[in-house]
């Protein structure tokens, strides 16, 4: 199912659609952007909706969603042990949903402050002519007919924009992406879905949500519980193939003064060479990324400046593009790490398949990609909320080809 910005969502502070003392009031687990995002559109749908966090947004110990990187991309990089066409057909339709969204944001000046959320241009580089590798020419196509605007590819693009042509770049292609300043988006994020009338709830939950639902929904009235918990998933949704990928990025000072202001995001991906990723996003007018690095199955945050990983990070994002050896780093906040939150057989929009009759919805799984996946992901959410209180039958993904369709989302609504 897709959402459209005014249409089935609005970044008001009041619900498109007020709830009645008797709407449905739903318990979503997870403070992140997916957890905010699937408040967002229930709201908006005129659910009552109380989220329950153990961390919101802060600055001192940031949430996973405020360190990513959030460069919007197509498909997003999620694919876990097992990929299939179903997941990367689901995984487009999401991304494009919060592509549309995300644009629309950005076409509004003051939701664009607001939010974070910008437009700019997206170069992917590639050690060959595109035509050479029938994949990555594939999904170059897919890209330029997918809706996405501001296509274009040649050459030139490396000279442009001052990369090193002996680093061995030889084609490219651009698009206008979103890009968002993940601090500044999740406070508005937080203080929208607040207004609309959500509750917050800070308390960190333990052990396999099957067996705390009857509690938890009696003790919050809840006629629906949705999980969006990352990599607790794990234990509160009883996925032993739930895994963290370490990712780490370098910030510095993007003014102009020690190299030419980037004013795009340059992108070598994990997909072309995974030992040699280059990732430069300029986070918002005065801060630049440089990564990155994709750790598998690595929980702890020890990295710094001088581990000999990041320490490579940074010379090959130099060698890419040379004026960045004198930038100057960020005195605030230098250095961010997070574990990226995968899954062995990628995202998981599903509900729980263990007990006929829960009301649990599980969204994770997202990877690097939660921001990209955002509302794709939330808007199908609201029909696996909408299936439960309906009583139909769940489904396993593997049951449903595909995502589901606005059709399906108005037959259910008309059983309620």
């Amino acid at each position: 199912m897709t959402s459209t910005l005014w249409k089935d969502i609005s970044p008001l502070s009041r619900p498109l659609r007020e709830p009645s003392a008797h709407s449905p009031h739903i318990l979503i687990i997870g403070g992140g952007v997916t957890g905010l995002t699937t408040a967002w559109v229930l709201l908006d749908r005129g659910y009552r909706v109380t989220v329950l966090s153990s961390a919101w947004v802060n600055d001192e110990r940031r949430l996973t969603s405020q360190i990513a990187g959030a460069l919007w991309e197509y498909p997003p990089a999620v694919c876990g042990q097992h990929t299939d066409a179903i997941s990367l057909a689901n995984s487009k339709q999401w991304c494009m949903t919060s592509y549309h969204i995300f644009d629309a944001i950005a076409a509004i000046p003051e939701l664009r402050e607001a939010s974070g959320v910008r437009m700019m241009p997206a170069d992917f580089f590639f050690p060959m002519a595109v035509e050479t590798d029938a994949e990555q020419y594939a999904k170059m196509e897919e890209i330029r007919n997918s809706g996405v605007r501001g296509f274009q590819r040649g050459a030139h693009l490396i000279e442009e924009r001052g990369c090193d042509p002996s680093y061995g770049a030889v084609d490219a292609y651009e698009l206008l992406s979103p890009i968002i300043d993940t601090d500044k988006a999740m406070v508005w994020l937080t203080q929208l879905v607040a207004s609309k009338g959500a509750t917050y709830i800070t308390e960190t939950l333990s052990g396999d949500l099957l067996f705390a639902e009857d509690s938890l929904r009696a003790r919050f009235k809840a006629d629906a519980i949705v999980n969006c918990t990352g990599i607790a998933a794990e234990v509160l949704a009883g996925d032993k193939s739930v895994y963290s990928i370490r990712g780490g990025l370098i910030r510095v000072i993007n003014d102009g003064v020690d190299f030419p202001k980037l004013e795009a995001a340059l992108i070598i991906t994990q997909d072309v060479d995974p030992d040699e990723i280059v990732f430069l996003v300029p986070r918002n007018d005065n801060i630049l990324l440089i990564g990155g690095i994709a750790e598998l199955r690595m929980a702890t945050l020890d990295l710094t400046l001088d581990t000999p990983i990041i320490q490579r990070m940074r010379k090959r994002c130099e060698a890419f593009l040379p004026g960045l050896k004198n930038a100057r780093l960020d005195p605030d906040y230098p250095f961010a790490q997070g574990l990226r939150p995968f899954r062995g057989q990628n995202v998981r929009n599903e509900r729980e398949l263990r007990r006929s009759g829960s009301r649990i919805v599980h969204s994770y799984g997202h990877g690097g990609a939660g921001w990209s996946l955002s509302f794709g992901c939330a808007s199908d959410v609201v029909l696996l909320v909408e299936e439960a209180l309906a009583g139909i039958p769940a489904k396993s993904m593997a049951d449903r080809p595909e995502a589901p369709k606005d059709a399906e989302y108005r037959e259910i609504r008309a059983l309620l």
